[in-house]
């Protein structure tokens, strides 16, 4: 599963959209990591109980929305972007969402670029859509 927080993946093409898929977990703080991360406090540095939370949370998070994009047989998530929010005091909620779609490989691994207009013009080989990118970093559809 190829999970990118961007909205195109290089050398590859969306063709088909499945739709938002999410994860989330609520984790609380742990009585341990809390005393520590008091003491921490005191002197500065990182809170390592935290961080090892969130790493936790992030995975879990993200394992969650990977097997609900499988469910809808996306090969892709596309997108992607983390939200916290706090439930009650001394518990958080991390929230991971993006879209899943089904990628294929550009045929000679990028995409014909649309044809001049002229007399010997040949029409684009494929029927799947062409994305090209512009210069604002967009995409352009079709051919």
């Amino acid at each position: 599963m190829i999970v990118v927080n961007t909205e195109t993946i290089p050398g590859k093409m969306i063709v088909e959209l499945k739709g938002l898929v999410q994860g989330n977990t609520v984790r609380a703080k742990h009585f341990g990591r809390d005393l520590a991360a008091s003491f921490k406090n005191l002197v500065g540095g990182e809170l390592k109980g935290y961080t090892e939370l969130l790493v936790e949370a992030r995975r879990e998070a993200v394992a969650r929305m990977i097997a609900q994009a499988k469910e809808l047989q996306a090969n892709a998530i596309v997108n992607v972007r983390f939200a916290t929010s706090s439930i009650t005091a001394g518990a958080a909620e991390l929230y991971a969402y993006g879209t899943a779609v089904v990628v294929a490989d550009y045929p000679n691994a990028y995409p014909n670029p649309v044809p001049s207009a002229g007399e010997n013009a040949e029409p684009v080989p494929f029927a799947a859509p062409i994305q090209t990118p512009n210069p604002d970093g967009g995409i352009n559809y079709g051919n």
